[in-house]
């Protein structure tokens, strides 16, 4: 683990290796399910890019870790790059195989509901709901 890391546990985020929170090397080559890996009980995120209009993110959830219930402002496009994951948004739950992505509204109630161990990307784009 060599850039920003963060571990949720529960309701608590640790930061794994502070840093800067740099952004992943630009032209690059990344093979993005393995720039990040499983931590037992935790869900471990890591930023690829991060500007003011929005930002990327690849996670790993360990069996049984998810994400609490919330409310963005913004669109959330969310990817499973491995395994599965059910993304429940407005009370509608969808389960996600490897390779397929959901637009999650702004403003929609949304959580993960754990479903065995697996990797996603997470892309919000902020423009357009200032």
């Amino acid at each position: 683990m060599d850039d920003q890391y963060k571990i949720v546990k529960g309701n608590k985020t640790d930061t794994v290796d502070k840093t800067d929170g740099a952004e992943m090397e630009k032209s690059k080559a990344h093979i993005i399910v393995e720039i990040i890996e499983y931590v037992s009980n935790s869900v471990v995120m890591k930023t690829i890019i991060k500007k003011s209009t929005g930002n990327i993110s690849v996670m790993s959830f360990d069996s049984g870790e998810g994400l609490t219930e919330k409310t963005s402002p913004f669109d959330t496009f969310a990817q499973v790059i491995e395994g599965k994951a059910d993304i429940v948004i407005d009370k509608v739950s969808h389960l996600l195989t490897s390779g397929q992505g959901i637009i999650i509204p702004a403003h929609s109630p949304n959580f993960i509901k754990p479903n065995g161990r697996f990797k996603m990307i997470s892309t919000i784009i902020k423009s357009g709901y200032e």
